[in-house]
């Protein structure tokens, strides 16, 4: 690793990682903010059919755009996932011999949008589970802590599964009867919730089982993040009461199966095959 990885991936990082669910990394992924940049708008010119964009529910204000799943359709994604120290940064806060790409999702949120994150985790929406996981939530325009992502610190360990709803608030699964997520926003002296002041080409890795939310983007700037998701050793398939966010139309597996396939490749060891 370079000086910069070494740096910034301390021992400390992982065990906070570990012990919290979620830890804030500094300008680790800077050299590829401008390739970003330009692959978003790209991709919001010649979105995928997973394309999802929310406006207001009265119809005014400005969108928020997202996309899954075209991490190899732009080249400043690409970059970002396969050229970028990030899967072995994946392999080692997962303590893992392995990193595996899952999957991207590309969130912008337009000035005076209006529309928030709501809190939620995001194994139950997934069709991999695994105690081995990790986002890196990946900023390419400043981002002030009062409209940054937050996180409950130690969430991830609860051993709960939240029921999955879309960012509309409709039940992702409708049969799902699982416990529904707590009321953070309600609450929040009772949790330890976490947020940082973020710059671009910092990151905040965090666990799919860590609980998280975000607030609209009020303001007169942009907010432009790619997020990317990864697995460890120890993931598998597993099937879900309805269809999955992302979802896989034609993929074929069965509950408990190792994860594998070539549209999520193993790129920490760079070069060898573990299919």
């Amino acid at each position: 690793m370079t000086s910069r990885e070494t740096a910034l991936l301390s021992d400390h990082a992982i065990d906070s990682f570990q012990k919290d669910g979620v830890v804030v990394l500094r300008d680790l992924f800077q050299p590829w903010v401008e390739g970003v940049q330009a692959a978003i708008e790209e991709n919001k010119s010649d979105p995928s059919w997973r394309e999802r964009t929310y406006h207001p529910e009265d119809g005014k204000g400005a969108e928020f755009f997202q996309d899954y799943c075209v991490w190899s359709n732009f080249r400043g994604y690409r970059a970002l996932v396969a050229e970028s120290p990030m899967a072995e940064v994946a392999a080692k806060l997962m303590r893992s011999k392995t990193a595996r790409v899952f999957h991207d999702h590309i969130l912008v949120k337009e000035p005076g949008n209006s529309v928030t994150t709501p809190w939620h985790h995001d194994q139950p929406y997934y069709i991999v589970d695994g105690k081995q996981s990790v986002s890196f939530w990946v900023p390419v325009d400043p981002v002030p802590r009062v409209r940054s992502i937050e996180y409950v610190a130690t969430s991830h360990k609860w051993g709960k599964h939240f029921r999955p709803k879309r960012f509309d608030g409709s039940d992702l699964y409708p049969e799902d009867a699982s416990e529904m997520t707590p009321d953070v926003e309600k609450n929040r002296e009772q949790f330890d919730i976490r947020g940082w002041d973020m710059q671009p080409g910092d990151a905040i890795a965090f666990s799919f089982r860590t609980l998280h939310g975000a607030p609209a983007n009020t303001s007169n700037d942009r907010r432009r993040v790619i997020s990317i998701r990864w697995v460890g050793d120890d993931a598998r398939f597993v099937v879900r009461p309805g269809k999955t966010s992302p979802f896989f139309p034609g993929l074929e597996y069965e509950d408990g199966q190792p994860f594998a396939g070539d549209q999520f490749p193993v790129l920490y060891p760079r070069g060898q095959n573990h299919e």
